[in-house]
């Protein structure tokens, strides 16, 4: 009987704490930073910073963010209501323009995870909110190289040095 008291207590009490950590109306703000000098990198790294503010106030909730299929945790940074979603892709598969990320909370997260598993489409699952990252792209170099222009125009410096000695002494 006490037992069962405590179990009744404790499911009361998990429902309310799950319950009351569900966000509504949320609003986003956010700002990005991505690589845009590719000459001498491997990787382009993207960085989102957000602020989510919630309509019933809710703050400090786990995020989750998932990006062209993979998922990742988002970080908080400083204040309950900050975050930080980053993540890098090589120069040659890097493409200009934007990027969306999906953030999901707790309940979204497992959804999402679910339907993963059941080989459902994972996209069915609506995101919390979608905050878009532009890569405008990166720079990757001239497309000639100084070293290959120096050797064309001594060639050429050559060439004509030449021919003109040759006119000179015929």
């Amino acid at each position: 009987m006490i037992s069962t008291k405590f179990s009744l207590v404790y499911v009361t009490f998990l429902f309310a704490y799950v319950s009351a950590n569900v966000c509504t109306k949320p609003e986003v703000v956010a700002s990005a930073y991505t690589t845009q000098d590719a000459t001498v990198l491997t990787n382009i790294a993207f960085v989102a910073e957000f602020t989510l503010k919630c309509g019933n106030q809710v703050s400090g909730l786990p995020l989750y963010a998932e990006i062209n299929g993979k998922t990742l945790p988002a970080a908080r940074v400083g204040d309950d209501n900050k975050y930080q979603v980053s993540w890098t892709e090589e120069v040659k598969k890097a493409r200009s323009g934007d990027y969306s990320i999906n953030l999901y909370d707790e309940e979204g997260y497992a959804a999402m995870r679910k339907a993963i598993r059941s080989g459902e489409d994972p996209a069915s699952v609506k995101p919390l909110v979608t905050v878009v990252v532009n890569h405008p792209g990166a720079y990757q170099g001239p497309w000639v190289n100084s070293e290959f222009m120096a050797a064309v125009l001594s060639v050429l410096v050559w060439y004509v040095a030449f021919s003109a000695k040759s006119k000179l002494l015929a």
